[in-house]
């Protein structure tokens, strides 16, 4: 064979024996320094050494100094590496750096993000408590005012024929969903009795293609786990009060009477419901970060995680309830909140007294920060602070993105009138 395919055909013969060959002379690196072996022949090597005339060792090769062993030449340039490796750990400093499996981080934009303000655009708002008065209004104002959000409302669970049931009415209403051309089938007709209704082309701006219904037991982590996928942002509304009385006792309802009775250790929604909505929404936004990886998080300013729905202190007289206050149980939900989940950016807003009889709607809202509020004889004229539930509504929404709210408990009014509760 030729002197060019020569060298090849040998190494393809010889391959199978590296581990031989190898034993010619080499070398072992270790952390701190590199050891020269010894030359050990083998038959095969033996043969090469024959056939190239390859020096059996080669301890004096480092160019200007033929004295230095090969042993002091690999040390410098282990030394050399180590030191390179240093200066690139100083110059990295202490910042993260992504692991391999994790997602690269997205090319940053060359718009300054921090400039933009906080926005509800493309984000998904979980609404709990949305067939109630002030839930279905807080639907209604996000759907109406935030084209680009998707609102997922949460009901109580509604079973066939539940007598525990409220039903969708009180949301269909306010959504709008019952401005449409209607259908309503004979009240004597079991079968016929039902009412439909069709979209309509001046339906268009009230964005009912955003809205998602879904039925949750806020008493079952896993159910508020699983609605809690994908959300952003919750507004919570839901609570077992009516007023200040437990809807049992304020609606002489026999079928949640019944449920409290027989089930008491079952759980409160002010507390456990709570509790576990809250849990289910740590947990996924953790999973969320975890997907995107951990340096590729967004610049963008984000909505407030929880808008917590709660009564002010002097709103309502006391009531109380096998399981505690009303204004306990509120303080109670509060403080499971800011102590139990302090990673989820929160506002607490403490309603005054709703009256949407003899207190108009549009008005200004007033913010009052609780923590500065005083407990002189002067107090309790916040008993007289009213509030019409639209507002209420629109206060919820804005919340979400009032940046100077974040982490804070107000109380929220838009009139003062009334007796003063003592």
């Amino acid at each position: 064979m030729s002197k060019m395919k020569f060298p090849i055909a040998l190494g393809c013969v010889l391959l199978p024996y590296w581990h031989q060959i190898i034993a010619v002379e080499g070398f072992v690196v270790s952390n701190d320094k590199a050891v020269l072996m010894g030359a050990h022949p083998t038959p095969i090597a033996a043969s090469l050494r024959r056939a190239f005339s390859v020096p059996p060792t080669r301890m004096a090769e480092d160019g200007n100094d033929k004295s230095e062993s090969e042993a002091d030449r690999l040390r410098r340039q282990a030394e050399k590496l180590r030191e390179q490796i240093r200066e690139m750990e100083t110059n990295l400093g202490d910042a993260p750096r992504p692991r391999n499996y994790d997602t690269p981080p997205q090319e940053p934009s060359s718009k300054v993000m921090q400039d933009e303000p906080m926005s509800l655009k493309k984000k998904r708002v979980l609404v709990v408590g949305a067939n109630g008065r002030l839930g279905s209004m807080v639907c209604r104002y996000l759907l109406r005012n935030n084209p680009q959000t998707e609102v997922v409302a949460c009901v109580h669970y509604v079973g066939e024929d539940s007598p525990t049931s409220r039903g969708y009415g009180r949301l269909s209403y306010e959504v709008g969903a019952e401005d449409g051309v209607g259908s309503i089938g004979a009240a004597w007709s079991a079968e016929d009795r039902t009412a439909t209704f069709q979209y309509a082309d001046y339906m268009q701006d009230y964005n009912l293609q955003n809205l998602r219904l879904v039925e949750c037991e806020l008493l079952d982590p896993v159910q508020c786990t699983t609605i809690c996928e994908g959300v952003d942002s919750v507004i919570w509304c839901a609570t077992d009060f009516n007023g200040n009385q437990p809807r049992a006792i304020s609606g002489l309802n026999v079928a949640f009477l019944f449920r409290a009775i027989a089930a008491p250790t079952k759980g409160r929604v002010e507390i456990e419901g709570l509790r576990n909505l809250l849990g289910g929404l740590k947990t996924q936004q953790q999973e969320a970060r975890y997907q995107k990886g951990a340096t590729a998080a967004s610049e963008v300013p984000q909505p407030m995680n929880v808008v917590l729905i709660s009564a002010a202190g002097g709103a309502f007289e006391d009531f109380e309830t096998p399981f505690g206050t009303f204004n306990g149980l509120k303080r109670e939900g509060e403080d499971i909140l800011k102590k139990e989940f302090p990673s989820l950016s929160h506002t607490i807003l403490q309603m005054g007294r709703y009256d949407d009889n003899f207190v108009a709607e549009d008005l200004e809202v007033q913010l009052e920060d609780v923590s500065s509020q005083s407990n002189d004889d002067e107090s309790r004229q916040r008993g007289r602070r009213r509030i019409n539930r639209r507002d209420a509504a629109r206060a919820a929404v804005e919340a979400l993105t009032n940046d100077s709210l974040r982490g804070k408990s107000v109380e929220v009014w838009t009139e003062t009138k009334g007796k003063v509760i003592r």
